[in-house]
């Protein structure tokens, strides 16, 4: 099975695979490429690799493997906090002082680093020196979606695999499976939006297919110049808490985005036939407004306010 699970990137996989059969795994891997393009996916195989009990590695089987697929094997650490926009400095130091501590299953321990990018210097320093003098059962997946944010010295420490977007078929094969209940014109579209890569493609056909009364009724209210309407949309969102709003008015950025798309001439993935009858100016005021008000929410600015604020901007 090794690396099929991994869509594309026939290349890389064959490079990996070469490698593996002769014993070969690198203390470093640095995997590059956008949202959405793999890899994840390619991290998790690689970690699957380095603890797989089968001559064919990965055999996605044996216990080992299908401990790593699960997320479940302790020799396989992920270092992030999700919660935090730079990855702590002390996560960092952490993990680097663990990793001579020996592995508790397995014959290496392997550590993913999910945000490279937000990395910053003092946490890259960090990660520098134990990849210049690694203990011999150590493994580092670092991933990012610019290898340019990282430092020289680290980008040089490790093998690069930067994955590349899917042929056309693949792509289409892989949404009409997942998603049979989308059209061809909205499937043909998130191919064209997604620039080849599967995640981003998936992501734009789930996106809205199901709404929130608050969406539908922001769109309907926003299309028309309806401000009771938005009124009534807001109002009761000052009680919401101020993740749930957040969440919400990017919703409405990512939607309003997607009109302003679809009136220059961009496929569609979705309806939004009423917002685009609004000008362009109106729809750019309208992302320019509900991205201030995101950022007023992420500033500990009162949901209350938050809320104020964007139905004076909006009416």
């Amino acid at each position: 099975m090794g690396f099929d699970t991994l869509l594309g990137n026939e290349r890389l996989k064959e490079n990996l695979e070469n490698s593996l059969k002769k014993g070969h795994i690198s203390h470093f891997y640095l995997i590059s490429g956008p949202k959405g393009s793999g890899k994840h996916t390619l991290a998790r195989l690689l970690a699957a690799a380095a603890l797989c009990e089968s001559e064919d590695k990965p055999c996605l089987t044996c216990h080992s493997c299908r401990k790593v697929m699960a997320g479940v094997h302790p020799d396989f650490i992920t270092v992030d906090d999700p919660e935090k926009k730079t990855v702590p400095v002390d996560l960092i130091r952490s993990a680097r002082e663990d990793m001579f501590i020996l592995p508790n299953e397995g014959k290496r321990k392997i550590y993913l680093f999910p945000r490279g990018q937000d990395m910053g210097i003092p946490g890259q320093n960090a990660l520098l020196k134990v990849l210049e003098e690694p203990p011999a059962y150590g493994v580092f997946l670092l991933l990012t979606d610019n290898p340019e944010k990282l430092l020289p010295t680290i980008r040089s420490r490790g093998v690069a695999l930067a994955m590349g977007n899917l042929p056309e078929p693949v792509l289409r094969k892989a949404l009409q499976e997942a998603h049979p209940e989308a059209s061809s014109d909205s499937v043909a579209a998130a191919i064209t939006r997604s620039g080849g890569f599967l995640g981003q493609a998936m992501e734009l056909l789930s996106g809205d297919s199901e709404q929130s009364p608050q969406t539908q009724g922001f769109l309907d209210s926003f299309s028309r110049g309806d401000n009771l309407g938005l009124l009534q949309v807001l109002s009761p969102m000052e009680r919401w808490k101020r993740e749930q709003l957040i969440e919400e008015l990017e919703q409405w950025q990512t939607l309003l985005g997607e009109a302003l798309l679809e009136k220059s001439g961009m496929p569609g993935i979705h309806s939004h036939t009423a917002v685009t009858q609004c000008s362009a100016e109106k729809i750019n005021r309208g992302i320019a407004r509900l991205k201030k008000a995101v950022q007023y929410a992420q500033g500990n600015v009162s949901v209350g306010a938050v809320c104020g604020w964007l139905l004076w901007e909006l009416g």
